[in-house]
C-alpha cells in the first residue's frame, strides 16, 4: 500500500485472462471434476452455456489477491464474504477491484467492497473483505 487509506478510496484494479490451461490447472487442484469447467460439447450442449465456466473459487480467490497485493506488507485480511452471482467464461477478461468503505484509523482495521466485472461492466462477483493493517 502507497498511501494512509481513506473510505473511498480505489484499490489498483487488476485484469484476469483465464484460459483453457489455467482452468484445467485449478480445478484439478481443487478435484473438481465438474464437466462444464473442462468438456465444451457437455457445457455447450448439454447445460447450454456459451462456454467453459469459470470456476467459482477461482473468482473468490481473484477478489482475495487484488487485497492482499494492495496491502503488500502493511497488513493481512481477517475476512471475505463473495457471491457468485454470473457466470464467467474461459477467453474472457474480468476485472478485480475494490473500495475502502470503512477505516477505524486507532485499531487498523479496514473493510473493503469488492467485485469482479467482465468486460460489459457486469459485477460477476460482489463481496465484503476485512483486513487488519499491521501495527
Amino acid at each position: 500500500m502507497t498511501a494512509s487509506p481513506s473510505v473511498g478510496m480505489t484499490l489498483p484494479e487488476r485484469r484476469h485472462d483465464c484460459d483453457v490451461v489455467q482452468q484445467m490447472l485449478y480445478n484439478a487442484s481443487l478435484w473438481n471434476g465438474h464437466r462444464i469447467h473442462f468438456d465444451m460439447p457437455y457445457a455447450t450442449e448439454v447445460e447450454g452455456y456459451p462456454g467453459l465456466v469459470v470456476a467459482g473459487p477461482l473468482i473468490g480467490d481473484w477478489l482475495h489477491q487484488v487485497v492482499d497485493e494492495w496491502l503488500g506488507d502493511s497488513g493481512m485480511i481477517t475476512g471475505i464474504e463473495y457471491s457468485n452471482r454470473v457466470a464467467a467464461f474461459v477467453g474472457e477478461t474480468l476485472t478485480a477491484g475494490g473500495t475502502v468503505t470503512a477505516y477505524d484509523v486507532d485499531s487498523g482495521e479496514l473493510k473493503l467492497e469488492v467485485f469482479v466485472k467482465n468486460d460489459r461492466d457486469d459485477v460477476l462477483a460482489p463481496g465484503v473483505i476485512t483486513a487488519k493493517l499491521n501495527r
